[in-house]
């Protein structure tokens, strides 16, 4: 999965619902549909671009399509959004142990 594809796919709004709604649950398309007020059609594109992310799954059960959040999709967008927080955590950590070493210095 490219990190880029899934960050545009999740930029849109319907899709991190579908993202919500599948996140526990194996869902036909028809009922992910029947949580929004667009066409059908564009719920399908919708699940086509989480698909393509790599975000979703999409698995054929007789003429129903079920969908269900890739976790390691999900993991791998969440491990490349953490990475900024570790940076400026420990530029934080550091700010603030070189803050109280000059207080410390400053006063004794």
């Amino acid at each position: 999965m490219a990190v880029e594809q899934a960050l545009r796919a999740i930029a849109e709004p319907n899709r991190r619902k579908i993202l919500r709604l599948v996140q526990d649950d194996e869902l036909p398309a028809g009922e992910i549909a029947s949580h929004f007020q667009v066409t059908r059609p564009a719920i399908s594109q919708h699940l086509r671009i989480l698909k393509h992310a790599g975000l979703v799954t999409e698995r054929r059960e007789g003429t129903k399509r079920l969908y269900r959040a890739r976790l390691e999709g999900l993991e791998e967008l969440r491990d490349f959004l953490n990475s900024f927080w570790e940076g400026r955590l420990q530029l934080l950590a550091n700010a603030a142990e070189s803050k109280e070493r000059r207080q410390q210095h400053d006063n004794g």
